[in-house]
């Protein structure tokens, strides 16, 4: 029993032994961890954060008629440049029934009061004419014609104020029924003219269809939209999150979905001092001008991304962010430069702006060190590693 036993421990200490060398010799068969180094190099480093919107017209001015009615003709279409004052449009005037009968009550009221002061007036000419003639033979005396002297003048001045009575009876009546009429100008007319310069963006009406006036008490029917087309700005909208970090003056990249392989520069002009809730989030919307685009048609209305720049270094020593570590206890800064082969010194270094790839190197670090990669992937041969 006791042989057995010590067979059986002898057993076990020489596997055990024998599995003990097998790990020993599998281990000194792998290749010992090599790190692979990387160089400081010359980068351009931009912070930057996105905004989604569209390109939209600067000014952007509504055609509105100065007469309800319906529309008789259009001149126009989308895409059009006008200039200021073309014809844009005509109305023909559907005339309100009850207003258009007071208005001729009036005009025939009007008639019977310059009639009347016509008869007025012929009595105090013939009364004038008499005591004129008695005045200069010495029979009234000079009191007595003042008196009707000025009788006969507001007799003619009464003849005059209501002929202008009856003319702007009669205008009136003109303008109910037809939309226009004799004497004022553009003040009162059916034809619809352009206020500005640019390029028509939108006709929203047809022939047929009726319209509004502009008034105190309505926004009137638009007839077209009108606007600059070489002055377009960006509107977008900016998350809470990242409009801490934004201030008006900032530079603006616009790429436009599209307009392929072209950016545009533009300048952040207004943030909103008030957010509004989308979807969960508080977005608030930015404007930004963009530069002169003479060479480039860019549509109304157009999806655009614009990136906010936030801070910029062009040209500057950096290294990758990866091979940046930091002191457990401290929290600074730190990287492993080579002192010959495989062998590696710590080195505190002081960093610049990052962009998230590369980080700017202050001090520390020279173009020609070469720093350790510390995080490289294990199983990757060396060489892929170095490319």
């Amino acid at each position: 029993m006791k042989r057995t036993t010590t067979v059986i421990v002898l057993i076990a200490i020489v596997l055990g032994f024998s599995v003990a060398l097998i790990y020993l010799w599998k281990k000194n068969q792998e290749n010992p961890i090599t790190y692979a180094t990387d160089k400081a190099s010359e980068q351009t480093i931009v912070v930057k954060t996105m905004a989604t919107g569209s390109i939209v017209p600067k000014e952007e001015v509504l055609i509105k008629p100065n007469i309800s009615g319906v529309v008789e003709e259009i001149y126009i279409e989308a895409g059009e440049f006008v200039k200021s004052g073309d014809l844009i449009a005509k109305i023909r005037v559907i005339p309100n029934v009850s207003t258009l009968t007071t208005a001729k009550n009036n005009i025939a009221s009007n008639q019977t009061s310059v009639e009347t002061a016509q008869i007025n007036f012929k009595n105090q000419e013939a009364i004038y004419n008499r005591q004129k003639a008695l005045f200069e033979k010495g029979v009234i005396s000079a009191n007595d014609f003042d008196g009707i002297n000025n009788s006969y003048l507001q007799a003619k001045q009464s003849v005059e104020q209501s002929r202008i009575s009856l003319n702007a009876a009669r205008q009136n009546y003109d303008i109910i029924k037809t939309g226009t009429t004799v004497g004022l100008g553009n003040s009162a007319q059916t034809l619809v003219r352009a206020t500005v310069s640019g390029m028509v963006l939108d006709v929203p009406i047809k022939e047929g269809n009726q319209v509004i006036e502009a008034n105190n008490f309505n926004e009137g029917t638009s007839i077209a939209s009108i606007a600059d087309i070489k002055k377009m700005i960006f509107e977008g909208k900016i998350d809470e999150s990242e409009v801490g970090k934004i201030k008006e003056g900032l530079p603006l990249e616009i790429t436009v979905g599209a307009i392929d392989n072209k950016s545009f520069d533009a300048v952040l002009d207004y943030i909103a001092p008030k957010g509004v809730a989308e979807n969960g989030a508080i977005q608030f919307a930015i404007k930004g001008t963009l530069d002169t685009i003479e060479s480039t048609f860019i549509r109304a209305g157009l999806s655009a991304n614009a990136s906010i720049i936030l801070d910029k270094a062009e040209k500057v020593l950096a290294i990758k962010e990866a091979l940046v570590q930091y002191d457990p206890r401290t929290k600074q800064p730190f990287v492993e430069v080579a002192t010959g082969d495989q062998k590696f010194e710590r080195r505190e270094v002081k960093l610049g702006i990052s962009d998230g790839i590369y980080v700017q190197i202050l001090e520390g670090v020279t173009a020609n060190d070469e720093v350790k990669v510390w995080n490289q992937l294990q199983g990757i041969p060396d060489y892929a590693r170095r490319n």
